[in-house]
């Protein structure tokens, strides 16, 4: 049976005529971008003090774009002209296309849709801006279901240029392509998605925030570390829990409800802290105070609190360090020597033998000079750093270390072996570090008889240029040795984050988790690769997208992150992807072998 939507009948007017139903702070900015876009705008709120205010920020907001320059006097007035404000639904009875954002509630949403059976033409598209709700729910209550979609912008919507387009399973195409053209010509980058809670963007994004609020709950690492970590660790413009303060922990608690009563994941059940901040009225920065404190309600400036880290706060004195030892010759060593003898430092860099010593030291060589030609640093500083580097093919280099740094390969029997011969050759007093992302730190402490002096600095790769270090304790780690690595840090201005010695540490037990999930997107066919790149990309901040970042990562690094973490963590949810298992077995590891997820032009 043909829908009156068929592509027998006529196709869908084009969608110049637009009503946004609910004016809160996303609806405002949707009107904005319709009505700078030259569609003729109705926005409806039954608040008069609501439309009064959509009004004032688009004046404001026009205001501001004549006095940069990006919109003259005349195209300004034009813009304000064809935006008009109702309280009544009825003053969608001519649009071509609604946008419902009000309130995420199935009561609230259905009854509009209700409403707007009786009032819009039969070939109206009605569309619901939800995040959290069921499409195919709202879709379904209503006399043409057909017609419904989803179309979810992101917040600040004149800014952020992802529209997901949602289809149900009763969606007609010429629906979809109506919107998906307006979104286009609206600036915008759609994904077409299908009907899930969170869709692409919010159903990795809340999984991860979860688990951030979760990790804070247990006491793991302070607020500060965490958001630190996520920001220089993965590059993110803002950590998890600012995040959260920023879009609302009553918002964060909803969506994830939604997800988990569709995906009975435990990643995605809400973690008690979101539940405890919200029935408080802790809700982020519209309250004044989420995990953080403002300075007012609104307010983006963070105040100090109770829980705000003291500045300069007293310490343990830590050991002196003049000299340090780095062993291993790959890339994550070469890096490590170089930001050691930048800082001032005398550094041995030990390998399995002197040629690769050697060569690793040519590879900093080369790297100093690229910074010389980038006008990063002189000629004279790059020859002295160089100088301070003392390649040696032997561990017993390291005799007179006050630190030794270990960046081998990624094998607990390696690494163990190796501090076994750290703890025989390093002097009385040195700190020995262990790199390592993944495997427990205190298993290489056992394999010495100075367990107090062992402790994990994880570097992140290329060393040079990433700013975070993960500080890991064990429960024998002394604290002058926690001291002193704190210290050493701030020498090479590396900025240090605290964290217990678990699977992941911060930053992989939150970021593999993310990955994980996107696999599995795509392994159930749900959004392709290069929508879920891009909907992470424009809608959450990401400087890459997931599968990008798995190809530059390496599938098999990331399979082996994902085993330890299920393994410590017994949680089905982080159960490794079948499709990345299945492209590791087959020799698909990324950039390294020219296929991945994606082929590469070999080099």
């Amino acid at each position: 049976m043909a829908s009156p939507l068929s592509p027998a009948q006529s196709p869908l007017s084009p969608l110049q005529k637009i009503a946004v139903v609910g004016l809160g702070t996303m609806g405002t900015g949707i009107a904005e971008v319709l009505a700078k876009a030259g569609r003729d705008v109705v926005g409806i709120d039954i608040s008069e003090a609501q439309t009064a205010a959509c009004v004032a920020a688009l004046e404001s907001s026009t205001a501001r774009a004549v006095a940069r320059g990006r919109l003259t006097e005349p195209e300004r007035a034009e813009v304000l002209a064809r935006f008009h404000t109702a309280t009544e639904l009825t003053a969608a009875a001519d649009a071509d296309l609604v946008i419902e954002v009000a309130p995420e509630s199935y009561e609230v949403k259905q009854q509009i849709f209700r409403e707007l059976d009786g009032i819009v033409r039969p070939d109206t598209v009605l569309a619901t801006g939800t995040n959290a709700l069921s499409v195919t729910r709202l879709a379904a209550d209503s006399a043409r279901p057909e017609r419904v979609l989803g179309l979810h912008f992101f917040n600040p919507a004149p800014a952020m240029r992802l529209v997901e387009v949602v289809s149900s399973v009763l969606t007609a195409p010429q629906a979809v392509t109506a919107v998906t053209d307006l979104a286009v010509q609206l600036g915008k980058e759609p994904v077409a998605v299908g009907d899930r809670p969170g869709f692409v963007a919010d159903g990795l994004l809340f999984g991860y925030l979860n688990q951030a609020a979760a990790m804070y709950e247990a006491n793991y690492a302070t607020r500060e570390d965490i958001d630190a970590a996520m920001r220089l660790g993965c590059g993110l413009p803002m950590g998890p829990l600012a995040l959260l303060d920023l879009i609302g922990v009553d918002t964060a608690r909803t969506v994830l409800d939604a997800m988990y009563a569709e995906s009975q994941d435990r990643l995605h059940a809400p973690a008690p802290i979101l539940k405890q901040l919200s029935e408080a009225g802790l809700t982020g920065r519209k309250a004044g105070r989420g995990f953080y404190t403002y300075e007012a309600p609104g307010s983006a400036t963070v105040v100090r609190d109770a829980l705000t880290p003291l500045e300069g706060g007293t310490l343990t004195p830590g050991r002196p360090v003049r000299s340090v030892g780095v062993a291993g010759s790959g890339t994550m060593a070469s890096g490590i020597a170089e930001v050691f003898a930048k800082a001032g430092y005398d550094v041995v860099l030990a390998a399995r033998s002197e040629e690769k010593a050697q060569a690793a030291k040519a590879r900093i060589g080369k790297s100093l000079s690229r910074s010389v030609d980038k006008g990063r640093m002189t000629a004279e500083s790059a020859v002295q750093t160089l100088e301070r580097i003392t390649p040696a093919g032997s561990y017993d280099a390291f005799a007179d270390v006050d630190l030794a740094v270990e960046a081998v390969a990624e094998d607990l029997d390696v690494k163990r072996q190796l501090f076994a011969a750290l703890d025989k050759v390093c002097k009385p007093g040195a700190v020995l570090a262990t790199t390592t992302s993944s495997l427990p730190v205190i298993a290489c402490a056992r394999a010495t008889s100075r367990p107090q002096d062992v402790i994990g600095m994880h570097f992140f790769n290329p060393a040079p240029a990433m700013k975070l270090v993960e500080v890991v304790r064990t429960v024998l780690t002394g604290d002058d040795v926690h001291a002193t690595v704190r210290e050493v840090c701030g020498r090479i201005r590396k900025h240090a984050v605290d964290c217990g010695d678990r699977a992941g540490f911060i930053v992989n037990a939150l970021l593999f988790p993310y990955l994980n999930n996107a696999i599995k997107m795509v392994q159930d066919h749900y959004a392709s690769l290069d929508d879920i790149d891009a909907a992470m990309k424009l809608g959450g901040g990401y400087p890459m997208g997931p599968f990008e970042l798995l190809d530059v990562v390496g599938l098999d690094v990331s399979l082996a992150i994902e085993k330890v973490l299920h393994r410590e963590f017994r949680d089905p949810g982080l159960a490794p992807a079948p499709l990345l298992e299945h492209l590791v077995a087959a020799g698909c590891l990324g950039r390294k072998t020219g296929r991945g997820f994606r082929e590469y032009a070999r080099r």
